[in-house]
């Protein structure tokens, strides 16, 4: 029995249900709304347009989400998890219970928020529970759950559709037993009512970190805010066209889903490379995973000419491919963030997430303006380019805000510089 809960206020077991919580809220909620929306179309009448705004207005309640997130993580992280799985749980569940578009839609929106609140809630657990050297690592192996998230998404619709209901029942019941499980590993959270229990690696000092950051703050933030912005209006013509464009090309709907699969095959894959990503700048990892993303888009783009075997191989490999870079390349944002001002890194990553969802929202209306006059192949090498834009910034050598003399909590004064030399363990 000691051993069980040992293992339940172990850092590794944070990680783990931290990563079951992404899958749940990003994977299998959020992201697969397109993946069931044809059956839910034909089972209750949703119309391409109603469908639309939707999408339009999940991503709107995700950053209402990330913004909230970004006000209650740093000093409530346990509280933003359970919004998170109120808003994510709650919502999917009222998807599978809808008999009309109206509740339908009511609650696509409203589950959308629980990812805004998941990631930021989860860049604070993890970092009162492990040490700085260990902490990169386990954001990325966290980050990485969105692609387990895509995989089982892509199982369910392989195993269950036309019955979507299910599917996201199982959802819904999954999000609960994850957050249900990141409150129980908390170790630093569980140790704070008692007074004689051991401090943990790193506690939470939440000074100043509760306020609006100081303007040298959002100065040193602005190249990650450019990068994570075209960053998603690059990747929003995968995620909002993928599967049209392999049915274009003559794919059958079977190979769409595998691609879906592969894709979260892909992210998930970040996993078996977080430490060694852990290791690098964070530019330098932004660098390497955004040009994968780019590499991929390009490839799915120039695969609409190809037919058969060739066709299936070549979208394959692109969609795993871009799941890792995708997945890896918001992971190194995280890892931006943090090395800024690693006691705001979960403000940072509010921040970062929702110009990353915003720069998908215009790319996605951009690439359905597109896609009517130049078709989805062309559309698909222009978003290439764009995400291979936000290589550029990354490229250059960054303007250093003062470094912090002492400890990052150290002095006010400190704190206020924003931006330091970046923690141990991350060069």
């Amino acid at each position: 029995m000691k051993r069980t809960f040992s293992f339940l206020g172990s850092p590794a077991a944070l990680v783990g249900s931290g990563t079951a919580l992404i899958a749940a809220t990003y994977g299998l909620v959020r992201l697969a709304y397109g993946l069931f929306l044809p059956d839910v179309q034909h089972a209750i009448g949703l119309g391409d347009g109603p469908a639309g705004w939707i999408a339009s207005g999940s991503s709107v309640v995700y950053c209402v989400g990330a913004l909230a997130g970004f006000l209650v993580a740093p000093t409530h992280p346990r509280t933003a998890v359970v919004l998170a799985v109120l808003t994510a749980g709650l919502g999917v569940a009222g998807m599978a219970a809808s008999t009309g578009p109206l509740g339908f839609g009511v609650a696509a929106v409203v589950s959308s928020a629980g990812a805004g609140l998941a990631s930021p809630a989860l860049v604070r657990l993890v970092q009162r529970n492990l040490t700085t050297e260990r902490a990169n690592g386990a954001q990325a192996v966290v980050n990485s759950g969105t692609g387990p998230g895509l995989v089982a998404a892509g199982v369910l619709a392989l195993v269950l559709l036309p019955d979507w209901r299910t599917a996201w029942a199982v959802a819904a019941l999954v999000t609960v037993l994850a957050g249900a499980a990141v409150l129980l590993t908390d170790r630093a959270g569980a140790a704070a009512p008692a007074p004689a229990s051991p401090p943990a690696p790193e506690p939470p000092t939440d000074t100043g970190a509760t306020t609006v950051p100081p303007r040298p703050w959002f100065a040193a933030h602005r190249r990650p805010v450019l990068v994570a912005l075209l960053l998603g209006a690059g990747s929003a013509a995968v995620w909002t066209y993928g599967r049209t464009l392999l049915v274009d090309a003559g794919a059958p709907t079977t190979l769409s889903v595998v691609a879906w699969i592969a894709l979260g095959a892909g992210g998930a894959a970040v996993a078996l490379t977080s430490r060694r990503l852990g290791r690098l700048p964070a530019r330098s990892a932004w660098t390497r995973t955004a040009s994968v993303v780019a590499i991929a888009t390009l490839g799915l783009g120039l695969a609409a000419q190809l037919h058969g075997g060739a066709l299936t191989a070549a979208a394959l490999v692109c969609c795993a491919l871009f799941g890792w870079g995708y997945t890896a390349a918001t992971g190194a944002l995280i890892t931006w963030t943090a090395e800024l001002d690693r006691d705001r890194a979960a403000a940072g990553t509010s921040v970062l997430f929702v110009v990353l969802v915003l720069g998908q929202a215009v790319g996605a209306a951009a690439a359905g303006s597109a896609v009517l006059t130049a078709g989805t192949g062309p559309v698909f090498v222009a978003a290439a380019v764009v995400v291979a834009l936000g290589v550029v910034p990354a490229l250059r050598s960054p303007r250093r805000c003062p470094a912090r003399r002492s400890s990052p909590r150290s002095t006010p004064a400190g704190r206020a510089a924003g931006a330091g030399s970046p923690p141990r363990g991350t060069r």
